[in-house]
């Protein structure tokens, strides 16, 4: 309300600034975002409040089409976002890494696959702090989605018991061979053939709570995916180095997933999620269950989520996991960390009926329709 008090459960909310941003887009196209009004109105904004974002900042922004990243897996084409998201270099790193074991053999959700996933996670995690930023400014090793490199590091894994803290690793050619230089999934299929796997973001909640005024429009706060200070950990706990440092023209490193599965040339599988480092496991769970576990897309969406990322040391984990399991994680040697739920995915598969369109059981508003 006007008075600043929140409104209630049933009130109408009338955005009547954000519909004429968007009556303007479609009227002028980009030009009105980059070069129109509202970055004058931004530029106004953060003069008037101590920024330093300016019109310029706009009109000199430019999209980087960049190759999608590829990999296989247990006879799949893996398609996902390449740096600067983190998040298809390190699904694929620790699909390579679980390529080496005899995953499907193993239940879903036991002490065993939760220890073997969580360990080939941290190791990614670890690869993540060091290496990834813009591929622009700072050397992105492709070795980190090379089969031998992820066979050396499954060698690491002890299946009885959880590693000590790993350090990063270097893959060979990692100085040579390197790549080009609150969130919202959807999934996308069409009887043309067209697949899209799609991931949006402003960050946190609200991003930085600024709305520009008279434009609806609300500003993200994506710097905190920049590495501030080497080794100090972002919101979500995640810590960076230099190649992730804040600098002019850097885009910031994010966990971004979307991943379109291909078998035998054609798509069959669009999936990606939201949650912060978590899209990164959840995206991958996804892919195991489906691929491994041969499982239908709602209970590959449904089943029982964890999460490890390195720093801090510990897996976070659903709680309708069992406690003897839990139990049987404490005994390798694990940290958990508990948790009603983990994250929210979307996918878009195909099965002998057509399309199958599969929300997150997780977020009680969303609708899957299959058709």
């Amino acid at each position: 309300h006007e008075d600043g008090t929140a409104k209630s459960v049933g009130e109408r909310l009338v955005q009547s600034d954000l519909a004429n941003s968007y009556r303007s887009i479609a009227k002028e196209g980009i030009r009105w975002f980059y070069e129109g009004e509202f970055p004058k109105k931004t530029q106004k904004w953060m003069k008037d409040n101590g920024g330093i974002i300016t019109l310029s900042d706009f009109s000199n922004y430019r999209l980087r089409r960049r190759e999608p990243l590829h990999t296989t897996y247990r006879g799949y084409d893996i398609y996902g976002f390449p740096p600067p998201s983190s998040g298809g270099v390190h699904v694929a790193e620790i699909l390579n890494v679980l390529e080496n074991f005899p995953v499907s053999n193993l239940k879903p959700h036991s002490p065993e696959l939760i220890h073997l996933v969580s360990e080939a996670m941290r190791l990614a995690f670890a690869d993540r702090a060091f290496w990834l930023g813009d591929p622009d400014f700072t050397q992105v090793p492709r070795g980190l989605i090379s089969k031998s490199y992820a066979a050396d590091l499954a060698k690491e894994i002890n299946p009885e018991r959880a590693m000590t803290a790993p350090v990063h690793h270097t893959p060979t050619n990692s100085g040579s061979d390197l790549f080009g230089k609150h969130t919202t999934h959807f999934s996308v299929a069409d009887s043309d053939g067209n697949w899209v796997a799609c991931t949006a973001t402003v960050n946190t909640t609200f991003g930085s709570k600024v709305v520009i005024p008279g434009t609806g429009i609300v500003l993200n706060n994506q710097m905190d995916d920049f590495a501030a200070q080497p080794g100090i950990p972002n919101f979500f706990g995640l810590v960076g180095a230099e190649a992730n440092a804040v600098g002019p023209k850097k885009r910031p490193l994010s966990s971004m997933s979307p991943t379109i599965v291909v078998k035998d040339g054609k798509p069959i599988l669009s999936v990606g999620a939201a949650g912060g480092p978590t899209i990164i496991s959840q995206t991958l769970l996804a892919l195991v269950n489906t691929i491994d576990f041969k499982m239908p897309l709602s209970q590959a969406l449904a089943e029982p989520r964890w999460h490890e990322q390195w720093r801090p040391d510990q897996i976070t984990i659903e709680k309708s996991i069992s406690n003897e399991t839990q139990d049987a994680l404490k005994a390798r040697g694990h940290t958990l960390a508990p948790v009603d739920s983990i994250g929210a995915a979307q996918a878009i598969g195909i099965d002998a009926g057509g399309f199958v369109a599969e929300h997150d059981p997780r977020v009680k508003t969303g609708t899957g329709r299959a058709f």
